[in-house]
């Protein structure tokens, strides 16, 4: 008997042709209209279906609220309202952003500056792999679209559990990363890491203490990822903070990328400083663009003995 071939990420089926799917096809065919739109009304359509997202998703809108509150003290009730707004703007923008880099990637040309890239060149020209230490950014895939202009970078991403969504996001990623990783395959990541490719890595959600440590961000203890300690120990490769953020006048974005220099003396033999020491370099690439960021997200879910619930 013979053995079904195992599905490939980015395989076409024909079972992707029957109606349970048309569904998907006629929403990407509508998503490839609005990455056609001019500008102004792309934006005009992230403010207006941010606001419409923060108006009813409310869920979201708590722990959005929640996570400004705790990191950001100093800020009145309105303020931290009005940004947890922007945050939900700042991602339909990125939506937009991200459909650019798929279907109209000219649109970027002569919007993009780079900071630091001789930090990348000259690490892989001594044939050491890269952890590009990131956040999960609004931007998204556009941020990847920015950073492949100046080098070729890997991303680690989580399949769809939609075959058909997943096999369409993996083709369209593929004009823009040289390899996409499966968060599951550490053999993978630890091979490109060891043939000197650069790969983006965010380090900044809450896995729990399975994964992570407790260490401070924004003041406050939350779990700390720590498996990219263990990827750098086996793999040798270097740790270089990366940041991408949208800036200027939002009539003529720019867009602005970051590389700082490599890590020094990191990893450690501490995982609860050298955690500390990640979360303090996110906590200073937040402060740029506060609102780019995804604060929808239950960053502080897992929480130590003693202390109260955050959400």
């Amino acid at each position: 008997m013979s053995q079904k071939p195992k599905y490939q990420p980015g395989q076409f089926q024909w079972s992707f042709l029957l109606p349970q799917y048309w569904g998907i096809w006629i929403g990407i065919i509508f998503l490839m209209i609005l990455a056609i739109l001019p500008w102004a009304i792309q934006y005009r359509l992230g403010q207006f279906f941010g606001s419409v997202a923060f108006n009813n998703l409310k869920s979201r809108r708590k722990t959005t609220i929640r996570n400004l509150e705790v990191c950001f003290p100093e800020w009145s009730a309105q303020e931290v309202e009005a940004n947890a707004r922007q945050v939900f703007i700042d991602q339909m923008i990125g939506i937009f952003e991200t459909l650019n880099a798929w279907y109209s990637p000219q649109w970027f040309k002569d919007r993009v500056q780079i900071e630091g890239l001789e930090h990348i060149q000259n690490t892989q020209t001594k044939g050491q792999g890269i952890l590009l230490l990131g956040l999960h950014s609004t931007l998204l895939d556009a941020g990847g679209y920015l950073c492949a202009q100046f080098f070729e970078p890997d991303v680690v991403y989580r399949p769809q559990n939609n075959p058909l969504l997943d096999m369409l996001i993996v083709r369209c990623r593929a004009t823009i990363y040289a390899k996409q990783i499966d968060h599951d395959d550490m053999r993978g990541l630890v091979r490109n890491l060891k043939n000197g490719h650069a790969i983006w890595y965010s380090p900044d959600q809450d896995f729990g203490l399975k994964q992570g440590v407790m260490a401070p961000f924004f003041g406050t203890p939350a779990a700390t990822v720590t498996a990219h300690r263990r990827l750098m120990k086996i793999s040798k490769a270097a740790a270089i903070p990366l940041y991408f953020y949208r800036d200027g006048d939002i009539s003529n974005p720019q867009y602005r990328l970051i590389v700082s220099p490599p890590l020094e003396h990191f990893p450690s033999e501490d995982e609860v400083a050298d955690a500390t020491r990640v979360n303090q370099i996110i906590e200073r690439q937040l402060r740029i663009a506060p609102t780019q960021y995804m604060w929808f997200h239950r960053r502080f879910k897992t929480r130590p003995q003693g202390y109260e619930k955050i959400y």
